[in-house]
């Protein structure tokens, strides 16, 4: 089982974006079970927590002012060794980069995207390492993808600014790629293909839990849309796609004990 601080070019954090912030507070409680903290000056922040341990952030789009424009999302974060280095990688390699800045001494970070325009942003720990939540524990962040316009693209980009490697692998109508770290699957990518609807490329957050049809249905009790019914990943698990009443897009997947045996470490630590 995974815990501690993530390693560099690994994911570090989550920023859940919502409407509603009391209500998404209380669904996301009773769908995966987190408890929260308190972010000091930030009104509208909360600490999202798992078992105790900080797994990221709900942010309340109503308090802290976002822009209108501004869709309920979950954003995903970086752990880099140089936010500045990194930045200089990512222009480098056809992606785009806001300026670098200190978030009071808890670090340095950037938002970012990639050539094909998935957002992204970086984080160079100072005070603050990031989540410290046990990648397999029932509500932890524990695997992302990038629906993408261009998979070689995406796949060298972030071979090139991360370090990551791949290995394809077929699925019923797609190729899909396994994104590494140091040969631990850290994360996937696929082709935005027309059964998903209109998409633009982004990255999306997967929750781990512990029954994937009782935490579906939980969630559709809390009002959430079920987009993808609970479905065997072939060597990975059970699979569903929610969106909450807020309009918070995830998904959650039951690990299959293989899945964890091949690679107890894969999500950092």
């Amino acid at each position: 089982m995974t815990t501690g601080a993530r390693r560099p070019h690994d994911f570090c954090w989550i920023n859940l974006m919502t409407k509603e912030g009391a209500r998404a507070k209380d669904f996301f409680a009773a769908a995966l079970g987190w408890t929260y903290g308190e972010m000091p000056g930030v009104p509208g922040g909360y600490l999202i927590r798992v078992d105790g341990k900080n797994a990221g952030a709900l942010m309340d789009l109503d308090v802290i002012q976002a822009p209108h424009e501004m869709a309920a999302h979950i954003g995903v974060m970086m752990r880099v060794e140089s936010c500045d280095a990194a930045v200089a990688r990512i222009e480098a390699s056809g992606g785009s980069s806001e300026a670098p800045f200190d978030v009071m001494a808890n670090g340095r970070m950037a938002m970012c995207k990639d050539p094909n325009g998935a957002v992204f942003g970086l984080w160079q720990p100072m005070k603050e390492v990031g989540f410290e939540a046990d990648s397999f524990a029932n509500g932890a962040p524990t695997w992302f993808e990038t629906p993408t316009s261009d998979v070689p693209r995406a796949v060298r980009f972030y071979a090139d600014v991360f370090g990551w490697q791949s290995e394809e692998r077929p699925m019923p109508g797609m190729t899909y790629t396994l994104l590494k770290l140091d040969d631990h699957p850290i994360a996937g990518t696929m082709p935005i293909v027309p059964q998903m609807g209109p998409m633009s490329p982004c990255w999306a957050t997967c929750f781990a839990v512990d029954d994937a049809q009782d935490t579906v249905c939980r969630a559709a009790a809390q009002g959430a849309t079920v987009c993808f019914p609970v479905t065997p990943i072939p060597d990975v698990g059970l699979f569903a796609v929610l969106r909450s009443p807020q309009g918070v897009d995830f998904s959650v997947m039951q690990f299959d004990a293989a899945w964890r045996g091949r690679f107890p470490g894969y999500a950092g630590g």
